[in-house]
């Protein structure tokens, strides 16, 4: 019961939390698009989380295909340095492992909330 109590607190605190975050964004967002709009007026667009996804996605398979192909540069005989082709390969290999890591934080955030009781 004690619990029951302290965790709808807990929970009651997060959402006014998240409240006043998105009153504070949405009041920049507001100033923001005043200050930026002049006499000439266009549309902002908005970055959203899928837009991030996709970048931070693009940017690890650049990654690893600059990799591939300096490996397979140095395999048929190019001026490349060894150390710069192992270091490209493993500069994609941690960029894959850190979005591999970053999915499955999501996911278990998201099984977390499919599992919340209500």
């Amino acid at each position: 019961m004690m619990i029951e109590r302290t965790h709808a607190a807990n929970v009651e605190s997060m959402l006014s939390q998240i409240r006043k975050f998105q009153s504070q964004i949405s009041t920049q967002a507001d100033t923001a698009s005043a200050i930026a709009s002049g006499p000439q007026t266009r549309p902002v667009e908005k970055a959203g989380f899928s837009d991030a996804v996709k970048n931070a996605i693009s940017a690890v398979n650049e990654s690893q295909a600059n990799a591939r192909a300096s490996a397979e540069a140095y395999e048929r005989g190019a001026e490349i340095p060894l150390a710069e082709v192992v270091l490209g390969m493993q500069k994609a290999s941690l960029a894959f492992e850190a979005t591999l890591q970053v999915r499955n934080k999501v996911l278990k955030a998201y099984e977390d909330i499919l599992n919340m009781p209500v």
